[in-house]
């Protein structure tokens, strides 16, 4: 009854209070509260932040979070759900693909570029889907067309040449006339009956040739500041308005042609540059970057070797996170008010072996727990993309009805967190493992066989015995 109201206030950051941000997270990720209280407050601090007055605005810069806490327990979670509840443009990368300028490697400029590029498709997405009515009745009329096409208009010329070599002479046979033109009631009756076929389905199944516009391109790499993926793109748009767009013909089912006419006549309706212009304003005001494994580049100072280059990594974030402006295809693109959100498990090195210039632009500070089995038996029954409901959902449609009690699912925490305790702990992870194995049976032999399986304790222990019972095994397998 409520889900729609909740819908649409999630678009609104007005209705996103602190407490129902974490209100909201709690549906999809069990525990961390503290964590989901610095992400909920910093969200909402940007709305504060649009409500101040032009001179102050600018001054407030957005607080970033350092989350630190072993891996699997929902550091990547949490930042990506944040954006989609806000509907932020969000980019996750890794810190230790980057390297110090001078490396073969990607440059910290990418983020910020990928992060541009991400808002300019969310703002595409939003505009398309505002004129889909319109451009779907605009790709059916051409898609008639096509089916029913114009009587072509008869030429007295054979090629374009007999213009200028010998048209008209006398004693030259003219090419033979082409059947008349059909008249335009007739046509329009056709077109109307093709279009109620159309809208029966009963074309679905025909193929039909349509001509479409053809927009890849080469690219051409080449190495500059930019870096090179960048130059690549630069040089693809050069020579895409320097040279028209290529028309490609395309033969394909009714359905599928009117999905690709659709796509190209959206495209036409929207204002391209202004999509670019919300999108980058939105990467600047709105956008969120988490960098995972900051512990990886964490290295003392007075190090040598690839201590000097994880430093070096540190320096070259450090202007990103403290605010620069990073050329972009797309115009300058300032970083003074995107939100970073950096995660590490900082097993070996700790926060304190960060550079003092990056710690200090990390101010809030939050500790994830790892997970107990109490929170496992949560994890796979309580968020809406619990485990269990997810491999009941997809073993559903092969006609197998698969239950889960709650001694079936407190033995798989139960391994989990047995297994975490003796190997390398990946925390909910886990149980993505466990329950592969637990199910692949059923899932192998369901296409051919439906039935009901109770996956309770003593079918989980019969599973995952042999298993258990081989230690060197277990490492490999869960």
């Amino acid at each position: 009854m409520d889900a729609s109201p909740r819908a649409d206030e999630r678009l609104t950051i007005e209705s996103l209070t602190p407490r129902r941000i974490v209100e909201e997270l709690d549906k999809y990720i069990v525990g961390q509260a503290a964590a989901k209280r610095a992400v909920a407050i910093a969200l909402r601090n940007r709305y504060r932040r649009s409500r101040l007055g032009p001179d102050l605005k600018d001054e407030v810069i957005p607080k970033n979070i350092l989350m630190i806490g072993p891996t699997g327990v929902g550091k990547t979670e949490i930042a990506r759900r944040l954006a989609r509840l806000a509907a932020a443009p969000f980019v996750k990368v890794e810190a230790t693909k980057f390297t110090e300028v001078g490396y073969v490697g990607r440059d910290v400029d990418s983020m910020v570029r990928d992060l541009v590029e991400t808002a300019i498709q969310m703002v595409r997405a939003e505009r398309v889907g505002a004129v889909q009515d319109r451009a779907a009745a605009q790709a059916r009329d051409r898609l008639i067309e096509v089916l029913v096409p114009a009587p072509r208009k008869p030429s007295g010329l054979p090629n374009p040449l007999e213009a200028l070599f010998g048209a008209g002479r006398p004693g030259m046979a003219m090419p033979p006339a082409e059947p008349a033109a059909a008249p335009p009631d007739d046509q329009r009756e056709r077109r109307a009956e093709m279009r109620a076929r159309l809208d029966r389905g009963e074309l679905d199944r025909e193929t039909v040739e349509i001509e479409t516009e053809e927009s890849a391109l080469p690219t051409v790499e080449v190495f500059s500041g930019q870096g090179v993926e960048e130059m690549g793109i630069n040089l693809q748009d050069l020579f895409g308005t320097l040279l028209p767009r290529r028309r490609k013909q395309r033969r394909m089912r009714v359905p599928d042609a009117l999905r690709a006419l659709t796509a190209e006549e959206a495209q036409k309706l929207i204002d391209m540059e202004d999509v670019v212009r919300e999108g980058v304003r939105r990467a600047e005001q709105a956008g969120i970057i988490f960098v995972d494994e900051l512990d990886k580049i964490a290295g003392r100072q007075g190090g040598a070797g690839p201590d000097v280059s994880r430093e070096g990594v540190q320096r070259d974030i450090l202007p990103i996170i403290e605010g620069s402006t990073v050329t972009t295809k797309h115009g300058p693109v300032r970083t003074d008010h995107v939100l970073f959100i950096a995660a590490g498990a900082f097993h070996v090195s700790k926060p304190s072996d960060l550079i003092p210039e990056l710690q200090g632009r990390l101010p809030i500070r939050v500790e994830l727990e790892s997970l107990t089995e109490e929170d496992f038996v949560r994890i796979l029954v309580e968020p809406e993309n619990a485990l269990t409901k997810q491999y009941t959902a997809l073993l559903a449609t092969e006609g197998v009805a698969v239950e889960f009690p709650p001694d079936g699912i407190r033995e798989i925490a139960r391994i989990a967190t047995a297994v975490n305790g003796e190997q390398e702990d990946i925390g909910a992870r886990r149980l993505h493992t466990i329950l592969e194995k637990v199910t692949e049976e059923i899932s192998f032999a369901a296409p051919e066989v439906a039935s009901r399986v109770v996956i309770d304790a003593a079918y989980v222990q019969a599973r995952l015995a042999d298993i258990l019972a081989d230690r060197d095994l277990s490492r490999y397998v869960l």
